[in-house]
C-alpha cells in the first residue's frame, strides 16, 4: 500500500532528491487549480500531460489574502481535489497584465479549451467575474491579472 505524503512530507522528498537546492532559501506555496473546485484534477493532468504550462489569477485578491505575490523561481505544491499532493512545479516566469492585454502566447501556454485568446478570455471572463464578485471588487478589461508561467519539476 502506498503511503499518501503531507505536503510538508513531499517538499522534504523533493529537498531529498535536490540536495544542491538550500531548502531554507526557497519558498513554496501549497495549492489547488480552481481553488479545489471541480476541474482541478483535469486542470493539473494537462499539467502533467505539458499542455498546461501557465496559470493566472486575479492580482487582488493576492493583496486583499495578504498572500505573498508568486515570483520567478517559486515553488509550488499542486494538490488534487482529495488535497494530496501530485507534483511541484517552479515558476519561471511571472507577469501583471491587464486582462485585455493577456495574448495569444499566454492563453495557449495556459492550456485550456481551444488554446486561443478568444477562448481564453471566455473561460476566464466568468471566473475572473466570479471571483471579484466574491471579494468585493469591480471587474473590468482594465483588472489586473496574475500570469505565472511554470514547469513540473517534480512528482
Amino acid at each position: 500500500m502506498n503511503q499518501v505524503l503531507s505536503p510538508e512530507d513531499f517538499w522534504e522528498a523533493f529537498c531529498d532528491h535536490n540536495a544542491d537546492l538550500n531548502k531554507d532559501e526557497l519558498y513554496y506555496d501549497v495549492w489547488q487549480f480552481l481553488d479545489g473546485a471541480r476541474g482541478c484534477d483535469r486542470l493539473a493532468s494537462l499539467c502533467l500531460a505539458g499542455i498546461k504550462t501557465a496559470t493566472s489569477s486575479v492580482y487582488k485578491t493576492f493583496e486583499l489574502d495578504e498572500m505573498k505575490i508568486p515570483e520567478e523561481g517559486d515553488y509550488s505544491i499542486i494538490l488534487d481535489s482529495d488535497e494530496i499532493p501530485l507534483f511541484i512545479l517552479k515558476d519561471t516566469k511571472v507577469e501583471i497584465k491587464k486582462f485585455s492585454e493577456v495574448d495569444a502566447d499566454f492563453a495557449e501556454k495556459e492550456g485550456e479549451g481551444d488554446q486561443t485568446v478568444e477562448g481564453w478570455r471566455k473561460i476566464h471572463l466568468k471566473e475572473f467575474e466570479k471571483k471579484c464578485e466574491e471579494y468585493g471588487i469591480e471587474f473590468s478589461d482594465d483588472t489586473l491579472i496574475l500570469c505565472e508561467e511554470f514547469e513540473v519539476i517534480f512528482q
